[in-house]
């Protein structure tokens, strides 16, 4: 199993759409694309309160590549990232590292 941590650090003032838009879009396409979720976190303390932190699992890397570009290409996940950027857009930058657990993690 492995893990993905993306950050997104968003446009000041954009974080409410960037999470409305998880909760009321990306969550239900990446579900039909097979994507899970191990989990999403915004910043109480720390550098910036306009990121939003989450991990998705993948059985490989393979399994990465495939679902991920299958829901980067969907048209309904296209135009609905569009419609959500009407008003400008939400995200400044994002990163993402790939990580694997070590032998002795709680989480494998």
């Amino acid at each position: 199993m492995l893990y993905e941590l993306r950050i997104y650090r968003c446009v000041p003032g954009r974080l409410p759409a960037l999470l409305k838009r998880f909760d009321t879009i990306t969550l239900k396409l990446w579900e039909k694309h097979g994507i899970r979720q191990a989990g999403f976190w915004t910043v109480a303390i720390g550098e910036s309160n306009q990121d939003l932190y989450y991990l998705l699992a993948w059985d490989s890397l393979a399994d990465r590549e495939a679902k991920w570009a299958k829901f980067a290409s969907d048209p309904e996940w296209l135009a609905k990232r569009a419609e959500t950027e009407a008003d400008g857009q939400i995200v400044a930058n994002v990163s993402n590292q790939i990580l694997m657990p070590t032998a002795f993690s709680s989480v494998k």
